[in-house]
């Protein structure tokens, strides 16, 4: 988890609350903890860039065979069936707009006894 107290940060002390972060999962909330001028010395620090492409690399090789990739297959499924879903829908209400109220009193009713 990066390094709750935000202020005066230093490049090394960055790393290590990326490193935590890049560890733990929670990069969006290291991005949210650093303050403009912490931003603006990582996007100006060449060592700062070195280093943590150097922890992504250790990282994904002491974690990499534990690496569970997620399965799309019922996300998809989801999303096709809500496709499909809307199309339906869509079908369903174009038939019904298609007939205008003069024609529906115009045609017959059938009764099957």
């Amino acid at each position: 988890m990066p390094n709750q107290d935000t202020t005066h940060r230093e490049i090394q002390e960055l790393l290590a609350d990326y490193a935590a972060a890049l560890r733990d999962g929670c990069i969006p909330t290291f991005l949210k903890s650093l303050t403009r001028e912490e931003a603006k010395r990582i996007s100006e620090s060449d060592d700062f860039w070195e280093a943590a492409e150097i922890v992504r690399l250790m990282n994904s090789a002491g974690f990499g065979d534990s690496l569970v990739t997620p399965d799309v297959g019922l996300f998809i499924s989801r999303v096709d069936a809500a496709v499909a879903s809307r199309l339906k829908q869509a079908g369903a209400s174009t038939r019904e707009r298609s007939r205008s109220p003069a024609q529906v009193a115009r045609s017959p009713v059938s009764q099957e006894d």
